[in-house]
């Protein structure tokens, strides 16, 4: 599975310069290649990232989440989302699967890894008590 340039380049943009807060990344099957499909503006909500997301189709995503500690400092960390909904089609889940561990690869600082079959497994509050170990 090749993985588009763009790829990493809006993940570099998202990490360094913090320019998205989300960016959703399709498999493109005719071409065997990752792309991406959604860049989502440094003022979007998780609301927004979660509805990014299509229902019965499989996809993988990066989220730079914001919170507050305990100590009341403010942090950030990068979450890789492996979106694979209990509705996509077998082919399509497959194809996610086995080229995950590649892709993430490729998206060097990613903090903390999820994976999804509906939206209740990657809520906020999931978000959140995963930001904090």
């Amino acid at each position: 599975m090749a993985v588009n340039d763009e790829c990493k380049l809006k993940f570099l943009e998202l990490k360094a310069k913090r320019s998205y807060r989300f960016i959703v990344f399709k498999i493109e099957e005719k071409i065997q290649q990752v792309t991406v499909e959604k860049l989502g503006g440094p003022n979007e909500s998780y609301e927004d990232f979660s509805a990014s997301l299509p229902a019965n189709e499989c996809r993988y995503a990066v989220y730079d989440f914001d919170f507050t500690t305990e100590e009341n400092c403010q942090k950030s960390k990068i979450f890789f989302v492996a979106w694979s909904p209990d509705t996509s089609r077998i082919r399509s889940k497959m194809l996610y699967a086995s080229s995950k561990d590649r892709f993430r690869r490729e998206l060097d600082g990613v903090q903390v890894e999820l994976q999804a079959t509906d939206a209740s497994e990657m809520s906020l509050d999931i978000v959140k008590a995963r930001a904090q170990i």
